[in-house]
């Protein structure tokens, strides 16, 4: 006599596997819905910290040539949008933006060495959960 042999799965095999794949998605899915947010946050810092560092560069390189080259970042007239300028590319990434673009920048007399480091300009990503934004470090030339 021959003996049959089975193949596939039993019934309760499939229903336990179905039950574990739910669990999983229970725990795992509240974890991944709010992560668009904090990806926007991070967007912005990583634009404010790049920004922070441009201004730095740009404030060496004035200084180092005399301020023949470079952008001169100076009190109340330069506003936060003329900063956009001294990234690579000069643009924002996408729905990354100023929460104070039209603000002018004060710098605060006398200047000390290396600058006056000012924290008036504000950037922030439109789907990140912060609402105020990050500062972006301005260094002033003048």
């Amino acid at each position: 006599m021959k003996k049959q042999i089975q193949k596939g799965f039993t019934l309760i095999e499939l229903v336990v596997v179905i039950v574990i794949l739910g669990i999983l998605a229970a725990v795992a899915l509240p974890r991944f819905i709010n992560l668009s947010g904090q990806a926007g946050d991070a967007s912005a810092q990583g634009v404010a910290g790049a920004l922070s560092s441009a201004t730095a560069l740009n404030y060496a390189q004035r200084m180092a040539t005399n301020g023949v080259s470079g952008t001169a970042i100076t009190s109340g007239t330069t506003t936060c949008n003329a900063l956009t300028a001294l990234l690579a590319g000069g643009a924002f990434p996408t729905n990354v933006s100023f929460v104070n673009s039209g603000a002018a920048i004060t710098c605060t007399n006398p200047a000390g060495a290396g600058g006056t480091d000012i924290t008036s300009c504000m950037v922030r990503h439109s789907q990140g959960a912060t609402a105020a934004g990050f500062a972006v470090t301005a260094i002033c030339t003048n």
